[in-house]
């Protein structure tokens, strides 16, 4: 792993490195529509007053750094629309980004997001299941975090791996409530001195579901607030590609010791499941083109109804012809029919889904 002060080449990307400097800079050098998926923890601005103490007076180690720090809600207004606008610039058309955020500045960021054109897809609730207690008091314990996420623009073919998702919350519908801990344990990275790397490290956890869900094996994801490199030890791990940049040299020398210790999967692992839209089409009229079935052979729905299969791959049942998706529409009277799961086929005695053909030919497609 190693650290540049600029990219090498203006139409290349430097892939699998740490960029030094200003991502703001940095990312109108790079080539524009060159990434997939940007994940951004820009700074909070959380506008603290003075320390906070526990209890029993010890001090929290809040984040009090010179880079969450802004004169002014105008200040970080220019800030924001900047680095957005320079993100923008970087995402593929198709492309999407996370921004993630707490109430300090979350909703400001969302709407700096609609004003430049983002779609936004949802908003999720990062609820942490092990919070920071509220030690004065006088507030709810702040137990969530919120992030966006949104396409480049309305329209635009995103990538989301749904059924990953499902499998990965054992075969339910993932929601936009994520319950996980905060990075803590053997996984919060520490300094020199044994303190905290960073005070607002990220679960690898929360990227993990993020990629998995927002990105395929392969793709480019750009993080401009790299900090100690959750989103690049993820993505490595994963088969992504990823570009970080991180101004504070202190953060730089964690991640690049932390990448260097990161294993990708092997090839097998990193696969993900894919719902039905993923898979190629497969035209009804190649299973009668490949002899798979026969003009004038019939088809038959569960109730017994019958229909000819035609030699241009349409069907006619008495007076209803059209496709398999029509004719089975037709003959329930309803807006709707998917054929591959309505029709059947009769083979030495026994009745056959014809979705079991045009598997067939998938998995030919895939050798």
């Amino acid at each position: 792993m190693k650290t540049k002060t600029k990219p090498e080449a203006a139409q290349s990307l430097p892939l699998n490195t740490i960029l030094a400097g200003d991502c703001i800079e940095i990312m109108q050098s790079l080539p524009e529509a060159s990434v997939d998926l940007i994940f951004a923890d820009p700074p909070y601005n959380l506008q603290l007053k003075g320390d906070l103490h526990r209890p029993n007076n010890t001090k929290v180690d809040a984040v009090d750094d010179a880079w969450d720090q802004f004169d002014s809600f105008k200040a970080y207004d220019q800030f924001t629309r900047e680095w957005l606008a320079a993100a923008r610039r970087l995402l593929k058309p198709d492309g999407a980004i996370w921004v993630i955020g707490s109430y300090h500045n979350i909703f400001r960021v969302g709407a700096e997001l609609q004003t430049q054109g983002f779609w936004i897809l949802n908003d999720v609730v990062w609820r942490k299941s092990n919070p920071m207690p509220n030690f004065r008091g006088k507030r709810f314990t702040n137990a969530h975090e919120t992030m966006i996420w949104a396409s480049k623009e309305e329209g635009a073919k995103y990538t989301f791996n749904y059924e990953a998702l499902k499998e990965l919350n054992e075969g339910i519908q993932m929601r936009s409530d994520w319950v996980l801990p905060i990075c803590n344990g053997g996984e919060r990275l520490k300094d020199e001195n044994g303190e905290k790397a960073h005070p607002t490290q990220k679960p690898e956890a929360l990227l993990h579901r993020i990629l998995v869900g927002s990105t395929k094996a392969g793709d480019v994801v750009l993080d401009p607030f790299f900090g100690t490199g959750t989103t690049g030890a993820v993505a490595k791990m994963l088969g992504r590609d990823f570009i970080g940049i991180e101004r504070e040299e202190a953060y730089r020398k964690v991640a690049e010791k932390r990448l260097s210790k990161v294993r990708k999967f092997d090839k097998s692992a990193l696969e993900v499941t894919q719902g039905k839209r993923a898979e190629p089409r497969v035209p009804f009229g190649q299973l009668v083109e490949r002899g798979m079935l026969r003009p004038g052979e019939m088809l038959l729905n569960a109730r017994g109804q019958m229909a000819k299969v035609r030699a241009d791959g349409t069907l006619i049942a008495d007076d209803v012809k059209g496709s398999i998706h029509k004719v089975g529409a037709e003959l329930e009277g309803a807006p709707s029919c998917n054929g591959w799961t309505y029709w059947n086929f009769k083979r030495d005695g026994k009745t056959v889904s014809i979705d079991v053909l045009r598997q067939q030919i998938r998995a030919e497609m895939s050798r």
